[in-house]
Order: C-alpha cells, then structure tokens, then sequence
C-alpha cells in the first residue's frame, strides 16, 4: 500500500528514532533529527509544523500502515471474527519495531494538551482495523465498535510496555482476554433483542441508534493532484 507520509517526514523520523530513547519526542530530537539529515531547517518545519509531535504521529501512523498491510496479506479466512479483531491488534503491536518511542510517545500524548491527539490516533487505528476487516455498520454501532477497540488496543499497549514474557505471550493473552469481554457484551445485546420483553424497553434506544449515521469518508486515492493533508 502506499504510505501516507512523504519522504522527507520518513527520513526525519527515522532520524529522530534514534535520539527519541534518550531526549523522547522533543524539541532537542526534532533538531537533532534536521542536522543529522542535513534538512534546511525552514523546510523541515514546513513539513512538521509541531516538530517532534508530527513525527510521534507519522511513526504511530506507519505502524498503523504496517498492521493493514499485514491483515491485506495474511490468510485470515479460517477465524472467526473476533479471532481476526484479536490478530489485528497483535499485528498492530508486532509492527512495533521500537518500544521506547512507544513509551515516550505514551508520555507525550498524556500531556493535557496533546490528549485529544493521542486519542485521535488510537480511534484511527481502531477504525483502520474495522474498515480493512469489512466492517458495514452504517448506524451508531459504527461508533461503540470503534470506541470498544479503542479501549481495547490502548489498555493492551500499556500492557505490553510492562510486559517481559517470552515472545509477549502475556500480551496475547491479555488481548484474547479483551476481545472476549467485548464480544460477551455483544452476546448480551444480542439476548436482549431477541427477549420480548427487554426488547419492548430497548425499542426507542434501537430506533435511535438506527437514525445516527457514520461520519462521511473522503476516499484515499493515489491519483494525481490529490491531497489529504499533513499529520
């Protein structure tokens, strides 16, 4: 798939990923990142107008692009549904080549005026996994779906910060473990609407679930005088 950074952001992060470990995503890597590529400052913050923020968000958006590329290859058509849910949030972690960007990025996006970025970027992720998966709601369950796996990959990336089993079988664990809290609530959603009586009470919440409609998408095409817009 084609990535969605441009070159001179891929090679400013690759550059600060390696100061990230010792100056986190800061102002220090930032520059760091411009002497070592030999980037003209000026456009180098062009490309990056918050510095080392917008190369925290290009590296969790590349890991991002990794776990699609993965789902688009992988043979998932033997799972069952929450099976492959489950393997796209693993393959979301696996596509982690550096945990203390992961750590430090945790760091800076708890800051209060960076929580609504970070937060923005998990949902993506979770909308990613949806949509590459096929997902076809077109009513409010679009947003519990992707609000539910939100929470679902942050916890299991804390998780795995801490976590030191071999080959991080406790993360996977730990996942599993998630994704079969979530699909118990859909089974008690499930019983619910097919209960007389219960669903006679959750009959004007349905109706107006029904009525709430996704966000429009503007499709992403790789065509000529096409653009999406920075990070």
């Amino acid at each position: 798939m084609t990535p969605r950074t441009d070159p001179l952001i891929d090679k400013l992060l690759d550059a600060a990923l390696l100061h990230v470990p010792f100056d986190g995503w800061s102002e220090a890597t930032f520059k760091a990142a411009i002497k070592d590529t030999e980037t003209n400052p000026v456009i180098a913050e062009t490309a990056c107008p918050r510095g080392a923020v917008d190369l925290a968000i290009a590296f969790h958006k590349r890991g991002d692009d990794k776990m699609v590329e993965r789902l688009k290859a992988e043979d998932l058509s033997a799972l069952r549904f929450s099976e492959k849910v489950a393997a796209a949030v693993r393959f979301r972690i696996e596509a982690i080549d550096n945990k203390e960007a992961v750590r430090r990025g945790t760091a800076l996006f708890a800051m209060p005026h960076l929580a609504a970025d970070g937060a923005k970027l998990i949902w993506g992720t979770a909308d990613l996994i949806w949509d590459t998966l096929g997902d076809t709601a077109d009513d409010i369950n679009w947003y519990t779906k992707r609000a539910t796996l939100s929470g679902v990959y942050a916890s299991s990336v804390l998780f795995w910060l801490g976590d030191d089993s071999t080959n991080n079988q406790a993360t996977w664990a730990f996942v599993d473990r998630r994704i079969d809290n979530v699909m118990g609530i859909e089974k008690l959603k499930s019983r619910i609407k097919t209960n007389p009586i219960l669903s006679r009470l959750t009959a004007p919440l349905e109706w107006a679930g029904s009525k709430v409609r996704p966000p429009l998408r503007t499709p992403r095409v790789d065509l000529p005088n096409n653009w999406s817009g920075p990070y």
